[in-house]
């Protein structure tokens, strides 16, 4: 029976070569590269023609694209292995477009990947104890494959979604001594008739408490993605990182949340092309474009968009990257505070629009043209186009495609001043800013909640959301779904969830819980506290970024079943508290429960999560000692190695590190 493992699988597998003629022509060597060059950029060209190249071109500058391409698709775009979610499933269409772009502008273009997961893929599964520490992974990747292509002038990064567009912009911001410029990955169509990726997500909390069928559910799931490739249609991460990716200057104008493998998403790609060659030709760099305006100018952006919650990790993290000072909490409370929300758009609303929506109605350029009159902005930041930003906004005012872009929205029966709202529009319909930022004796090192994302009638007539109740604790989002799921939770209820930030699952994403919460008719009656993060989709009043977490010794680790919360949220100052003020038997006053939460040990059940990967109890660990959370949950080199006990600092032989840990607000 073992005779079978060596039968044949082709008829023509004896049919063997053992040499080959090789490429015609020759090298375009000189007598100086055989003297002075390395023996690798030799060899380097003997690849290149072994590959294809023409021998006449193979020693033209090179330039890297470097996607998170994940997936294989047949020459007619069929499947041939799915990838693990649409936002990168075509990117090598538009990486494509950029290749020869970049040859026709006389550079030899190579392909590198990193691929990606799916955030929505991982929910309520182990996969999301890996969804953050990732980004870091392939930060480091991406980092070291655009480096091993040492003579390269210029590298485009393309992305979508998650985690692999921040890394991608980690990764081009730590390598930035070169032209490089971002390709946002854009976003997948909505259905015609069906819900967003977002609300199906939700099909299992719905279907038990009988909101719908098994055959709707199985329909609306179906349709969701109604197209191959893009970041879901809501203001998630994905879109987030996209628009943030803009305003930093990274990507040309007007190319996020473009509609996947529309022709203006690859039209994207040609622009991109050809300003990093532009760029090349000029000897200008990457970190001639990133600066403190820039990290500025993002967090503006992100504010008026009403991003999610995700970018206060990744911002610090792309600015820690390209070697500025990382924001602290008190930078984006005064952001906050000075910018308004003017996107319309899911899941914030107020009418929840797709993202396609933001874009034809401006994008990006048009929510700054409001910024800047309102001068939020800092217009003297460079852009990967050569320009100002400034210029880049004129030039966009008076643009065609300005024009018609929003001609297209009015035709379908959309203003595009509702999906874009100037600022006194956005006050008219009473659209709140994004994020507050509560402490308090259950959070000393502050927390964050998207106060857009809670229903307006929890708040008071002077904008506070004022809510006493008895904390539901649990040390799993497992074991709080199914209190959800099997009616265990109550309106008034202050769901307590432990353990769940970076040493105890590597702060995973828990919209699972949050996205069950919000189509139930409890939700908009129930707080969530946790020192996990939220997926950008998420709504409802849900506290996450609790600092310290519960297994560093943070206070919200030892609150008891029954406890009495009182927490506040007030939507003009974006400040807040989270207090312990009592237990299930009494009322307690500040310094009683001061001293009660001194006294008490950890909560029962309170530890890393036994399937936690040693790769991520070993991130956890050092972007611990590299700032935490609110300094982007990065790896501070500067930080580690006194940690560590090296006997040589780098600190000896460069200049002092431009990055530096936030202290809290």
């Amino acid at each position: 029976m073992t005779t079978a493992l060596f039968e044949p699988a082709a008829p023509d597998l004896y049919a063997v070569r053992t040499s080959a003629p090789g490429p015609d022509g020759a090298l375009p060597l000189t007598d100086r590269m055989l003297r002075e060059a390395p023996s690798g950029e030799i060899f380097g060209l003997s690849q290149n023609v072994g590959m294809g190249a023409d021998p006449a071109r193979s020693a033209d500058p090179p330039a890297l694209v470097l996607s998170t391409q994940g997936g294989m698709r047949d020459a007619e775009g069929r499947p041939l292995a799915l990838g693990y979610h649409t936002g990168h499933y075509e990117l090598g269409t538009i990486a494509s477009v950029v290749a020869r772009e970049l040859t026709g502008a006389g550079l030899l273009p190579f392909a590198g990947f990193v691929s990606d997961p799916c955030d929505g893929r991982s929910q309520g599964t182990t996969a999301m104890f890996d969804s953050l520490p990732y980004r870091n992974d392939a930060a480091i990747v991406m980092r070291r494959l655009v480096r091993s292509l040492p003579g390269r002038v210029a590298t485009v990064g393309i992305a979508t979604c998650d985690k692999g567009l921040p890394a991608m912009m980690m990764a081009l911001a730590g390598t930035g001594d070169r032209a490089a410029v971002l390709v946002p990955g854009g976003v997948t169509l909505p259905p015609e008739h069906g819900e967003d990726a977002g609300t199906v997500q939700t099909l299992g909390a719905r279907y038990v408490h009988r909101l719908i069928s098994l055959e709707e559910a199985a329909q609306l799931g179906c349709v969701a993605c109604a197209s191959p490739g893009g970041g879901c249609q809501f203001l998630g991460t994905a879109a987030s990182a996209q628009v943030v990716g803009e305003a930093l200057g990274m990507a040309v104008g007007h190319s996020a949340l473009a509609p996947s493998g529309e022709p203006v998403w690859l039209e994207g790609g040609v622009r991109a092309a050809r300003a990093a060659a532009a760029m090349a030709a000029a000897g200008a760099t990457l970190h001639d474009v990133l600066g403190q305006d820039s990290v500025h100018n993002a967090m503006v952006v992100h504010a008026a968009f009403g991003g999610s919650t995700n970018l206060l990790l990744h911002i610090p993290a792309i600015a820690h990257a390209a070697g500025l000072r990382r924001p602290t909490q008190q930078d984006w409370l005064e952001v906050s505070r000075a910018t308004p929300r003017i996107v319309s758009v899911l899941p914030n609303g107020p009418v929840h629009h797709p993202t396609v929506r933001a874009y034809l109605a401006g994008g990006v350029p048009e929510v700054m043209l409001h910024l800047r009159r309102l001068g939020l902005l800092r217009g003297s930041a460079r852009t990967v186009e050569g320009t100002t930003l400034d210029e880049r906004l004129d030039a966009w005012e008076a643009s065609e495609r300005r024009t018609r872009f929003r001609e297209v929205l009015s035709t379908r029966g959309i203003d595009p001043d509702d999906v874009v709202l100037s600022p006194e529009r956005a006050a008219e319909w009473g659209v709140r800013r994004t994020v507050a930022f509560p402490r308090g004796s259950l959070a000393p090192e502050g927390s964050v909640v998207k106060t857009t994302a809670i229903d307006p009638s929890r708040f008071d007539a002077d904008g506070v959301l004022r809510f006493t109740g008895p904390a539901r604790v649990f040390t799993s989002e497992k074991s709080a779904v199914a209190a959800v799921k099997e009616d265990r939770i109550r309106g008034g209820d202050v769901i307590v969830l432990l353990g769940c930030g970076p040493l105890g699952t590597g702060m995973e994403e828990t919209y699972q819980l949050t996205s069950a919460l919000r189509h139930l008719p409890i939700g908009k009656e129930v707080v969530l506290l946790t020192d996990a993060r939220f997926s950008g989709v998420s709504t409802g009043a849900c506290i996450g970024h609790v600092g310290p977490e519960a297994l560093a010794g943070g206070p919200i680790g030892k609150v008891r079943e029954g406890d009495r919360i009182r927490v506040e949220i007030d939507t003009g100052s974006l400040t807040g508290s989270i207090d312990l003020v009592g237990t299930a038997d009494e009322e307690l006053s500040p310094e009683q429960a001061e001293a009660l939460l001194a006294r008490r040990g950890p909560a029962p059940g309170l530890a890393p999560d036994a399937a936690l990967p040693d790769d991520t109890r070993l991130w956890a660990a050092l972007q611990q000692a590299s700032g935490g959370t609110w300094g982007g949950c990065v790896y501070d080199v500067e930080a580690l190695l006194p940690l560590l006990g090296s006997s040589r600092s780098s600190t000896a032989t460069t200049a002092p590190p431009t990055s530096t840990t936030p202290s809290p607000a």
